[in-house]
């Protein structure tokens, strides 16, 4: 399977607490909700079109808490985003969870890298990690991302987690492609290149 990293962003990087004030509140955060106005038609076209090829998703243990808090609620069956986090198989990092009750759900709990490697060598589509900025990172900085889906928010919210904080980890990106909602919301997908290459800016050197 192909491992994609999919996260909704604020133009600073925040990608806590997208979708409601009470979505994720850990660390105090408050500013929860900021990508819902900015939500549209064309959002939801790009957001569905990538779902379609997920097979089984992959969660750090904070998002896929909040998750199986709120997704079995939403039991639509002709919802093509619920009907598959809420049928597809699931699997979550972490090593204090001992139980899942949102089935179908495996734990990982040691050697996460390893056992990820394991998972992408199976048949099948993609292995979607949504949220888990933590996880998603840490497996960038393994090489074991595959590709990068970034939904940004023309919005800075000031605080929260950010997907790639301070002296976190390095990775060079190849851009294959960018659409823009109407709502100013820029879908941008990437492939992994590896580390980044650094130079030195010399004028008139590109003239």
């Amino acid at each position: 399977m192909k491992l994609v990293l999919q996260e909704f962003l604020s133009l600073d990087g925040v990608a806590q607490g997208p979708g409601s004030p009470q979505e994720d509140t850990s660390d105090g955060f408050t500013r929860g909700g900021w990508l819902v106005p900015h939500l549209d038609d064309a959002f939801m076209r790009i957001v569905t079109g990538w779902i379609g090829g997920v097979d089984a998703f992959l969660f750090g243990r904070r998002t896929y808490d909040n998750f199986a808090r709120d997704w079995p609620k939403m039991n639509d069956p002709d919802d093509p985003i619920a009907s598959k986090l809420n049928g597809l198989p699931k699997y979550v990092a972490s090593r204090s969870l001992t139980e899942a009750a949102w089935e179908p759900t495996t734990i990982l709990s040691e050697d996460v890298p390893a056992r990820v490697a394991e998972l992408k060598r199976q048949p099948g589509g993609e292995l979607q990690i949504h949220g888990s900025a933590r996880l998603g990172a840490y497996l960038l900085a393994d090489g074991l991302i595959d590709e990068v889906r970034l939904m940004v928010a023309p919005v800075v919210v000031g605080s929260g987690r950010r997907l790639f904080p301070d002296n976190g980890v390095q990775a060079g990106l190849r851009l294959l492609s960018s659409e823009t909602t109407p709502s100013g919301v820029v879908a941008q997908v990437y492939e992994p290149t590896g580390r980044p290459q650094y130079g030195t800016y010399e004028a008139g050197a590109h003239a």
